[in-house]
């Protein structure tokens, strides 16, 4: 007898990204793409309007991450089943979504594949992060994460309401000429911005500041985004 078609909803800001997944997935018959969003605000809409089997979405999207938008879904859908696909999959990144409710990550450069097995695993209600993550090494992974931010608490970064909305839209991928023409500043006073965050977190980077942002944000219990004024 052959198995159910999983219903799938995708959700990616990069159109031609998410119409690249969708026409892979329409390429076999044992999926059907129901619906597609933008960003976190239209994942949630359409996750409760079209009920997928599965979502797959992005992580750093605008009006809410992926991983805020699974959260969101989560308090009145304890079933949802996410499947995460980004250009980040560090240690950080697994714990983050498993601390949402998330049920895998997997790189947008996997193969098609890989994709396909991960969207099978996630909609039988199994976990999928990998080839080399299983079971062991992801609660090994949590625990360890646990003692860490239980020890971060208490050095936790503070940000005023201007960092936090331009914080946001660097985790979103905006530029700070993006930023600058949203908030109605000059570039010069957003990259002052950026770098007052890089250094109250003490690192760097982009990468490393779009990781601490997303820590920040989940250690948010009431976050949202900002609005842009």
């Amino acid at each position: 007898m052959r198995a159910p078609v999983i219903k799938i909803l995708v959700a990616d800001d990069h159109t031609l990204f998410r119409q690249g997944v969708i026409r892979l997935l329409e390429d076999h018959k044992d999926y059907d793409v129901i619906a597609e969003a933008e960003n976190g605000k239209d994942l949630i809409d359409k996750y409760f309007i079209h009920c997928p089997d599965i979502v797959l979405t992005d992580i750093a999207m605008p009006n809410l991450t992926g991983i805020q938008a699974v959260e969101e879904i989560i308090k009145r859908d304890r079933n949802i089943k996410a499947l995460f696909l980004s250009m980040y999959d560090s240690e950080e990144y697994v714990y983050q979504v498993i601390k949402s409710g998330g049920k895998g990550l997997v790189n947008k450069n996997i193969l098609d594949e890989e994709l396909l097995l991960a969207i099978n695993r996630v909609a039988n209600g199994e976990n999928y992060f990998g080839k080399n993550w299983n079971q062991l090494s992801l609660n090994n992974l949590i625990q360890d994460y646990e003692k860490r931010y239980n020890l971060e608490t208490k050095n936790i970064v503070d940000l005023n309401f201007r960092e936090e909305q331009i914080l946001q839209m660097i985790i979103e991928g905006s530029t700070s000429k993006d930023i600058a023409e949203k908030m109605l500043l000059s570039k010069k006073t957003i990259d002052y911005y950026r770098s007052n965050l890089l250094r109250k977190f003490d690192i760097k980077t982009q990468t490393e500041l779009i990781k601490c942002g997303i820590k920040y944000f989940s250690g948010k219990k009431n976050a949202k985004i900002k609005q842009y004024d």
